[in-house]
């Protein structure tokens, strides 16, 4: 953690809808006039994707059937912690843009499936803001939950999950379904040991909750609507947070624990605005104190 350069962590699943909250953050940033660095957790990945289907390949060869990209060896979690690190200290520090798709393909100048080259954060920024699947990992000898300011993770039930992720990558990324259940199985490994203990480090957690029968992912044909679900809100240290402020604020919102509230899911946006908005800029406001 460091005064003079915050990082702040969104992590979470794929599907998960760590986009959404990254939106959000944007909009918080433009309004508060924030100046971000932004850091997707996919430019660590270690393959490209020809490269992650050669290994996979290679792998199940050798009786691993779990090699994922939620795994250790398929990323670059060691250059990641040491751009956490040369942030905090100094401000400064190196990406590349993973390339989805043909949108993409346009705007960074790459195939999709592949990286762009190296290159130097923008100097200087407020922040650092980081979206993907391992911001908060603390594992063999790793430990990048250490170096953000704040993190936050999101974390709908796991059947709303796959839901969200079954119908991503069939309509955005052409796969089928039997396509996506086979890599949910093969990544429940990794989602056991790396993705989900990650999230008793993080600061907040935005656990969305369906209220309708989701029993069955795999067929389901909708995504449930945040009319049709609640939002978990919890907090690792609740001390300074103002509940009764947020239940006011929130209509039809309760607490469910002492460092729990319980959100419509239509109030996910305003929400996350009323807490996040103070937090960041308590960040800012420290960081202009210790210059």
């Amino acid at each position: 953690m460091t005064v003079r350069h915050p990082i702040i962590v969104v992590t979470g699943s794929s599907g998960a809808g760590t986009t959404s909250v990254r939106n959000t953050f944007q909009q918080i940033f433009r309004r508060e006039k924030v100046h971000a660095a932004y850091i997707e957790g996919d430019a660590f990945h270690r393959y490209d994707r020809a490269g992650m289907r050669q290994k996979t390949t290679e792998e199940t060869a050798r009786g691993n059937d779990h090699f994922s990209h939620f795994g250790l060896d398929a990323n670059l979690l060691e250059e990641l912690e040491t751009l956490f690190r040369h942030y905090g200290a100094s401000g400064t520090g190196r990406t590349r843009h993973y390339v989805h798709d043909t949108a993409e393909a346009e705007r960074y100048g790459a195939p999709p499936g592949n990286f762009t080259a190296w290159q130097e954060l923008e100097t200087p920024t407020d922040l650092l803001f980081y979206e993907g699947l391992h911001g908060a990992v603390v594992a063999n000898g790793l430990d990048l939950a250490c170096h953000a300011d704040l993190k936050i993770g999101v974390v709908p039930v796991i059947n709303l999950e796959w839901i969200q992720k079954i119908h991503r990558d069939r309509n955005t990324r052409g796969y089928s379904t039997e396509d996506v259940m086979a890599t949910i199985l093969r990544r429940m490994p990794d989602y056991a040991s790396y993705i989900c203990p990650q999230f008793t480090h993080t600061d907040i957690n935005f656990q969305r909750i369906p209220t309708v029968d989701t029993s069955n992912p795999f067929i389901a044909r909708w995504i449930p609507t945040p009319d049709e679900s609640m939002v978990v809100i919890r907090f690792r240290n609740p001390r300074g947070i103002d509940f009764p402020y947020l239940l006011s604020m929130l209509a039809g919102s309760f607490m469910s624990r002492a460092n729990s509230i319980v959100i419509p899911g239509n109030k996910l946006d305003l929400a996350m605005q009323l807490i996040l908005t103070p937090l960041i800029l308590r960040l800012i406001e420290r960081q202009q104190r210790s210059q």
